[in-house]
């Protein structure tokens, strides 16, 4: 069974470490992508994961791509090999799912595309490590067991390291963010659907610089 390559885990390390906090949004508009990145960015934030789960998302990305060099752009809700070829195309920085299969992950090792899989359970850990891959978004995360969860996981898989996403806001961040096994979370509230329907790309701002502030909590 092949293994992930160790380069393309390497840069999607690099880029989940930029963190804190990956913002997770879902743009309904493309006109509002460029905005919305230069907003985050402004306020230190210089990775996004664009979700799927609007029809405007492949152009929402090449328009972040193409006009704002500096944020990492990420592609979320991949769901089969195809989206994950789609996004690939598209030229993003790293894939994030919400679950694993075994078609994805195939598709997954085979991709010049680095994959944040989704887990939520040590069996879906144990199929990832076999697999070769040491970086995991656990989803949703304060559903399956939030950060008690992470540190029984932390025991028998030493070498993974998550992303933890769902449930989590500007109050429990830090109780995650403490976690030697997490790298960094996601989260939705960076980039609030009223804002970004207002173009109120102030508040996008002050959210991230807020968020970015978290890169100082303890382990």
């Amino acid at each position: 069974m092949a293994d992930e390559p160790d380069a393309r885990r390497s840069a999607l390390e690099a880029i989940l470490g930029r963190g804190p906090v990956i913002p997770v949004v879902t743009i309904a508009d493309p006109a509002a992508a460029v905005p919305l990145a230069r907003a985050l960015l402004a306020g230190g934030i210089s990775v996004v994961e664009v979700t799927l789960r609007h029809p405007a998302a492949p152009e929402a990305i090449r328009r972040i791509l193409a006009d704002v060099p500096g944020m990492a752009v990420g592609a979320g809700t991949v769901l089969g090999p195809a989206q994950l070829e789609l996004v690939a195309g598209l030229g993003v920085a790293f894939a994030v799912s919400p679950g694993t299969t075994a078609r994805l992950l195939d598709a997954a090792l085979a991709s010049p595309v680095p994959l944040l899989p989704g887990i939520a359970t040590a069996s879906e850990a144990m199929e990832l490590v076999e697999r070769g891959f040491r970086l995991a978004k656990l989803f949703p995360a304060a559903a399956a067991g939030g950060p008690a969860l992470l540190r029984a996981l932390a025991g028998p898989f030493p070498e993974l390291r998550f992303c933890p996403t769902g449930g989590i806001d500007p109050t429990n961040a830090r109780d995650y963010l403490a976690l030697a096994n997490v790298l960094c979370v996601g989260g939705s509230w960076l980039a609030p659907a009223d804002a970004i329907a207002a173009g109120d790309w102030r508040r996008i701002e002050d959210l991230a610089r807020a968020a970015r502030a978290l890169a100082g909590v303890p382990r």
